[in-house]
């Protein structure tokens, strides 16, 4: 496959404009870009991308990588022209997952068509410059100032130069911060720093969180928080009127102004002297720790350079910190078990006080200890609930549906909080946590199973890195009055949580074309299925429905629990089962099965499969 390497790239993009200033240099929208008319897909190319230097796609944020059999480079921004002609339909409301935009950005995996693409990403950065200036009740003449940021995907730097080409075409600024964190994103919106023109009124991160290598969307911010699903609906229909407008009136000329912006190292620098405020102001107070970090090849890897090492921990035997959009290793996901694996693996090879991973744009993360055990999921949960019980005691402490039956003993029996298990979905976690303080109810920690977790005291943002540093705080202040304290103040903290032998998560499919569902919706169906299996529990004297529970429908017995409930997006129905032994979980599954085996529209094969193990 005929392709150009990062090399020959950069040497034609110098050729041509010339080495620049990386941070704080202001120009005019005349940034360089390739021309991609001829894109070939990337799946399988490993021995082409080897050549594509992750650390120069991050240094030179005003180019980009393309594979195809020509490849120019023009500068074409400041004529306001798009590199691909808006020609194509678009339906921007499919690309609504929740509070995020998500598609397909790279063409090349069978069954997933491209719908993430350059004019449609010009029209949705346009669209949110819009909704911005709306909800600022700007009288349309005020400029503002967006910061645009990305994780390694490879598709990034193409749609970096899409958003700023759609906000400068609208006549505002763009603070382009490279590879950033998620995180970072909505702190530049606070931070108040004029020299590196921050705040700034709005941020729109280029994310797809772990998903594969093809797929891309992106998460806004605003001073108030992240934006929720109706604020991401209308700017989808704002930007399909602004896509449509394009292809019927001349090409605009970009007025905004461009600026690259060192901000990672702003915020890191925050995290730093918040740890050090902690261990009163002491300079190095991890001096002699040794932190090992695995960021998966995503955006993550600052915070060794950045964070850990002024803070004097040790870190040899961190891994995966170069940025791979091809995620090589494993996938940049707390959750998923090989890389959990992969960071245990790294704390015991290496003798370390203390692993830390993260997800690809840093809004998750989880945690190891020196014996291995992995402090992730209820465990996390558990531990950054024993630390916020400290500081507030009594507070509730909000999380997913999917919590376990132990942490909640674990929070309100050993700490002596209060646990609200609310619904699957971060911001829905984050939003209730927000409500029950504006009724008077205190809470001060939001978290998923999934490693989102939000502190008040933080905005109420997702930080993966924030929450590590909620643990690296407190070792830090048990290190000022013990010098060799390691890991094990933290193991400590989580002492009692009670944890189920059997853990098990089992996905039912919706056939939406089945006859069953005599022209309902996937959605009406399933609520159809759990409406059911409520009443055959109610009959059965073995089991009891949760009597305050807020998504699906959550039953107890048998020495464990289950939850069934409908996906926030997809024609799926989530099982999850925790019980003290495999029979008992086999037992718990035989009772969703007889309740639900009639719905033939609803695949149970994997059920099955677990059941006849």
């Amino acid at each position: 496959m005929a392709a150009l390497s990062a090399k020959t790239i950069q040497n034609a993009f110098l050729a041509k404009d010339g080495p620049r200033t990386r941070h704080n240099t202001r120009y005019t929208c005349d940034f360089c870009a390739l021309n991609t008319r001829s894109m070939h897909p990337v799946q399988g190319c490993r021995l082409t991308l080897a050549d594509t230097s992750a650390k120069w796609l991050n240094t030179t944020s005003t180019a980009w990588i393309s594979f195809g059999k020509q490849a120019n480079i023009s500068c074409n921004a400041t004529q306001g022209t798009s590199a691909v002609a808006s020609t194509e339909k678009i339906d921007f409301l499919k690309l609504q997952n929740g509070s995020d935009i998500r598609g397909v950005a790279i063409a090349g995996v069978e069954g997933e068509p491209v719908n993430i693409t350059e004019p449609g990403t010009e029209a949705i950065a346009a669209a949110f410059a819009a909704w911005l200036l709306n909800k600022k009740k700007s009288d349309g003449l005020r400029r503002l100032r967006i910061s645009v940021g990305h994780d390694s995907r490879i598709s990034a730097h193409k749609l970096q130069n899409a958003v700023t080409h759609g906000i400068t075409s609208a006549g505002h600024d763009v603070l382009q911060f490279g590879l950033a964190s998620t995180p970072a994103m909505f702190n530049s919106t606070l931070t108040e720093d004029e020299m590196n023109h921050c705040p700034a009124d709005g941020g729109i991160m280029i994310t797809a969180s772990h998903l594969p290598y093809n797929r891309n969307g992106f998460k806004f911010f605003t001073s108030d928080g992240g934006l929720n699903k109706a604020d991401i609906k209308d700017i989808l229909e704002r930007a399909s009127r602004v896509y449509e407008e394009s292809a019927h009136r001349d090409k605009q000329e970009q007025t905004g102004v461009v600026t690259q912006v060192d901000y990672m190292s702003i915020y890191a620098s925050d995290l730093v002297q918040a740890v050090r405020k902690s261990a009163g102001n002491k300079e190095k107070p991890l001096e002699g720790l040794h932190i090992v970090v695995d960021a998966g090849n995503g955006a993550g890897g600052f915070f060794v350079d950045k964070v850990l090492k002024p803070l004097g921990a040790v870190t040899s035997g961190s891994q995966f910190l170069e940025p791979d959009g091809l995620f090589p290793n494993h996938i940049p996901n707390p959750e998923d078990k090989a890389a959990m694996e992969a960071i245990t693996q790294a704390v015991l090879n290496n003798k370390a006080d203390l692993g830390i991973i993260f997800d690809t744009d840093v809004d998750r993360s989880a945690a190891v200890d020196s014996s291995g055990r992995e402090l992730n999921r209820n465990r996390l949960i558990a531990l950054m609930s024993a630390i916020v019980l400290e500081e507030h005691p009594g507070t509730t402490v909000v999380t997913d549906s999917v919590t376990s039956d132990g942490l909640t003993t674990f929070i309100e029996k050993k700490l002596g909080g209060k646990h609200h298990r609310f619904k699957r979905g971060y911001k829905n976690v984050i939003d209730e946590a927000i409500r029950l303080n504006s009724t008077g109810e205190e809470s001060h920690l939001a978290m998923e199973t999934s490693g989102h977790g939000a502190l008040k005291e933080n905005h109420w943002l997702d930080d993966g890195a924030y929450l590590m540093v909620k643990l690296l705080n407190k070792l830090a202040g048990a290190r000022t009055s013990n010098p060799n304290i390691g890991s094990k103040v933290l193991t400590d903290l989580v002492e009692g949580l009670e944890e189920a032998s059997v853990v098990v998560e089992i996905r039912f499919k919706i056939d939406q074309n089945h006859a069953d569902l005599k022209g309902r919706s996937f959605r009406d169906y399933g609520e159809s299925i759990l409406k059911h299996l409520e009443n055959v529990i109610s009959e059965d004297p073995n089991l009891h429905k949760a009597p305050k529970n807020y998504e699906g429908v959550r039953v107890s017995g048998y020495g464990g629990w289950f939850l069934l409930r409908l996906s926030l997006h997809d024609p799926v129905l989530p099982l999850n089962i925790e019980a003290q032994s495999k029979d008992d979980a086999i037992k718990l599954g035989h009772s969703v099965l007889a309740a639900v085996s009639e719905f033939s529209a609803l695949d149970t094969s994997a059920l099955n499969k677990f059941l006849q193990q």
